[in-house]
């Protein structure tokens, strides 16, 4: 389903006048408004391919019909997202699921939709149909150099995708652990794995990036080879320069300082990217900002502090992308949840008064430290992100206009109620 225009222009219009109210309020509170909305037009997050179908539990899975059959439908629905919210022109893709048979069609349809082709995701946490060599007892930590040779050859075969596609990082991220004590030797598993990495890091061009993810448990749950930030970052320290540490916001124990984490991997300049979601107990993947709003704004904080003062480029400089996958919620109404969530997010950390905050740190005043950041937190930026979206030619309120024009009642008159999207 494409969206016009006119159709945006009709909505928007409708709710410009209060709008423009909102707007001017919350312009005149905030310091460099103005600068705070341009960064919020230049921000893109990508969408990952595996989250445009609906997820499920152990137990079962619940379409809500009209999924993606393809790659090409799965850029469709991107599009379809960029055009709502102008804040989601990257597509991260999923190597096998993602396979394309034509590089520059699937190169010509992206670029008719506006997006560019983010990190490639390898998978070797599940057999194909026919592969030779199993994953049961892990990839590129595995007691077989035969089947960590097959686990090399599929990320750089992901390498050589992504750059006929114009990608320019490799996310590894292993599902290689233990689910019993005296299953694996630790020392070797991580020796093989860095062996593993180290071909891997061999076959990447020059201006590439490999991310390496972390995940403090499943699918096994005694010790997973790359279990927490430490481990990630000493792999990416040995590994050379064009090797990063991935954040995922799920991929920790319970309570973790997810801010301090990205703050010190700042500092080392091993921070590549996120992937943002939200949980309650683990690894849930829920909608970003819907548990832990507080937590995703401190994060921000961090992270616009630390990219400063480093002169990074907020948008080009750090991979934004979301994974998440639910099971009871229209998984586009989600994404477009997710990425409202971060904008909020990134405006409020935007919004900090930074010298202030320095100033009360400097004398610990813990009291003024905290009011400022609070402030900034419980300030309603959604004009300035909704006055991002209208400067970029997008929807005000982009999931009332999916909701209005019956967008996933279109993609099931076209695609039929019993489709299921690629992947898991």
């Amino acid at each position: 389903m494409k969206l016009e225009n006119y159709q945006l222009e009709s909505y928007n219009s409708e709710h410009l006048a209060k709008h423009q109210r909102q707007l001017d309020f919350i312009t005149s509170e905030i310091s460099d408004a103005q600068g705070i909305i341009q960064k919020l037009v230049d921000f893109q997050i990508a969408i990952p391919s595996w989250a445009l179908g609906t997820g499920g539990t152990r137990f079962g899975r619940f379409s809500s019909g009209g999924e993606p059959r393809n790659l090409e439908e799965k850029i469709e629905d991107i599009g379809l997202l960029h055009k709502l919210n102008g804040s989601s022109g990257a597509i991260s893709l999923h190597i096998p699921w993602d396979t394309a048979d034509n590089t520059n069609a699937i190169k010509a349809l992206a670029a008719q939709y506006g997006l560019r082709f983010d990190a490639m995701n390898s998978n070797t946490f599940q057999d194909q149909p026919g592969q030779a060599q199993s994953y049961k007892f892990g990839s590129l930590q595995h007691v077989d150099k035969a089947v960590r040779k097959h686990a090399i050859e599929h990320n750089i075969e992901v390498i050589r995708q992504g750059v006929e596609l114009g990608s320019k990082a490799l996310t590894v991220w292993l599902a290689d652990g233990s689910c019993f004590p005296g299953q694996l030797n630790f020392r070797k598993a991580f020796q093989n794995t860095l062996e593993s990495l180290r071909e891997i890091y061999a076959a990447l061009p020059n201006d590439w990036k490999i991310f390496v993810e972390y995940k403090a448990f499943e699918p096994n749950f005694y010790s997973t080879t790359v279990g927490d930030w430490g481990q990630s970052l000493l792999y990416a320290s040995k590994l050379g320069p064009k090797a990063y540490t991935l954040v995922d916001l799920g991929h920790h124990l319970p309570n973790a300082n997810i801010e301090q984490i990205v703050s010190l991997l700042l500092m080392e300049e091993k921070l590549g990217g996120f992937h943002f979601n939200d949980s309650k107990y683990g690894d849930d993947d829920l909608t970003a900002g819907s548990i832990k709003p507080y937590q995703l704004f401190l994060i921000f904080n961090e992270l616009v502090e630390g990219m400063d003062a480093r002169g990074m480029d907020h948008r080009e400089d750090l991979g934004w992308m979301i994974d998440a996958s639910h099971n009871v919620k229209d998984p586009l109404e989600d994404l477009l949840q997710s990425v409202e969530a971060i904008m909020i997010a990134y405006a409020q950390a935007l919004s900090v008064d930074r010298v202030a905050l320095q100033e009360a740190q400097a004398i610990n005043d813990v009291v003024r430290s905290q009011e400022i950041l609070q402030q900034a937190f419980r300030t309603d930026v959604r004009p300035l992100v909704a006055e991002a979206r209208l400067r970029s030619g997008a929807a005000l309120s982009p999931l009332q206009v999916f909701r209005k024009l019956n967008v996933r009642q279109e993609l099931i008159k076209n695609r039929g109620s019993k489709t299921v999207a690629t992947g898991l």
